[in-house]
């Protein structure tokens, strides 16, 4: 596929995250506007409250864009996503006959503040990248055991919390925790000293299943509304002494970044791509009927306070093991109901080379090989005043389908108690 051309000129750059192929969903507000529902172009937005109030754009009896989430989109089902798409574009696409009523409807970027685009229903986070999964395991157990024996048969994931999901731009504050030194006979309480990043791409689940009620892989794809990218930070040293048994708890509940843009399964379907050859094979409710991935190129930049951006990681969505619908049907397989609204992390995404690698304990090998930004400060894991900014896009032939960035500065710790 190729550019669609827009009446938006801004949308018809090349460099352009947000091009008419893409029209991805947010909330925003601004000085003279509520939050509302509305959608990027160019470098403007489409005020779809604005837009529904004078009858251009009709999804349901009831307004649904009047409100600062899209969860009432989501509940409508993929028939009213697919006709939401088609009149989107027929409303922006160059030529369009009502361009003159659109217009006055459009609201400068620079002029607008974003929100979190939906309400989060609940947050499952999964450890499905097996680069990642290798690495993390071989620094802690050794080469031989560095994936556990059930890695390559499930995708295996812990539920969060949904309340600690921030929109890009929300200063992180670094939490406080247990932590044990490995020579110590006690922990201590305190701010955590490792803390990290993950890059990775969320899930949002738009329709719901029955409790009790599994789904296939295909129905999974068909329930997935969009997609963001996602920040998974992480206190790597709180991580470590309280993990066993259940798993990561305060290390990870403290706050999770996401893009403020939604970008469709409609917008990225011309980058779907196939799973990596399997080691092991899938159990036959886990087997993709067609390709689920998708090529999305991935970067990390991090800017001490003060400094400049330093690409820390380049790397792919595609480097995956297991494609978010797989984990949507193995998360379902039990019966476990999903909302609209549920948002799933897909792990770390980190490709077999070390400057693809997607978390700061990864690239600096455990803290024993840090890493040197531009400015000549060197780093194993995140300080205080550091920007860690998440970067994504499809790139077609040109045009790229982008996500807005995800972007979080870390604040000093709270002094508790």
């Amino acid at each position: 596929m190729t550019l669609m051309k827009s009446w938006v000129e801004s949308a018809n750059n090349a460099q352009t995250p947000f091009p008419l192929n893409n029209l991805p969903y947010g909330v925003f507000t601004t000085n003279a506007l509520e939050a509302r529902c509305g959608v990027a172009i160019g470098d403007m937005i489409l005020d779809l409250s604005a837009a529904e109030e004078e009858g251009l754009v009709l999804l349901a009896e009831d307004p649904v864009f009047d409100v600062p989430y899209w969860n009432d989109v989501m509940e409508l089902g993929s028939e009213a996503w697919d006709a939401l798409r088609a009149r989107l574009i027929e409303l922006l696409e160059d030529g369009a006959p009502e361009q003159a009523a659109v217009a006055p409807h459009l609201v400068p970027m620079d002029e607008a503040r974003m929100e979190l685009p939906m309400v989060v229903a609940e947050y499952t986070d999964f450890y499905a990248g097996k680069h990642h999964a290798t690495n993390i395991g071989t620094m802690f157990r050794g080469t031989e055991n560095a994936l556990p024996p059930n890695w390559l048969h499930i995708p295996i994931g812990y539920n969060g919390r949904a309340s600690s999901v921030v929109v890009s731009g929300t200063d992180i504050t670094r939490p406080n925790g247990q932590l044990k030194a490995p020579d110590a006979d006690m922990p201590t309480f305190g701010p955590c000293k490792r803390l990290d990043i993950e890059l990775e791409m969320g899930a949002i689940v738009g329709t719901a299943s029955e409790l009790g009620h599994p789904v296939t892989v295909a129905q999974a794809d068909e329930m997935i509304f969009g997609y963001v990218l996602l920040n998974d930070w992480s206190a790597r040293d709180i991580q470590a002494w309280e993990y066993q048994p259940l798993g990561p708890f305060q290390a990870k509940a403290f706050a999770t970044s996401i893009s403020p843009w939604i970008v469709t399964r409609a917008a990225l379907e011309p980058f779907r791509t196939s799973t990596p050859e399997r080691e092991k094979e899938l159990l036959p409710y886990l087997q993709e009927p067609k390709p689920m991935l998708y090529d999305i190129d991935l970067s990390v930049t991090m800017k001490p306070e003060g400094g400049t951006d330093t690409t820390i990681c380049e790397t792919n969505y595609k480097e995956m093991y297991y494609s978010a619908p797989q984990q949507l049907a193995h998360h379902a397989s039990s019966g476990c109901a999903m909302t609209p609204g549920d948002l799933l992390g897909s792990g770390t995404i980190s490709g077999p080379e070390k400057h693809q690698r997607g978390s700061l304990i990864e690239l600096s090998w455990g803290g024993k090989e840090p890493i040197t930004l531009d400015t000549g400060a060197t780093r194993s894991f995140i300080e205080d005043g550091d920007t860690l900014t998440l970067h994504g896009a499809a790139k077609g032939d040109g045009y790229q389908i982008g996500f807005g960035t995800c972007t979080g500065t870390i604040k000093p710790a709270v002094k508790f108690p």
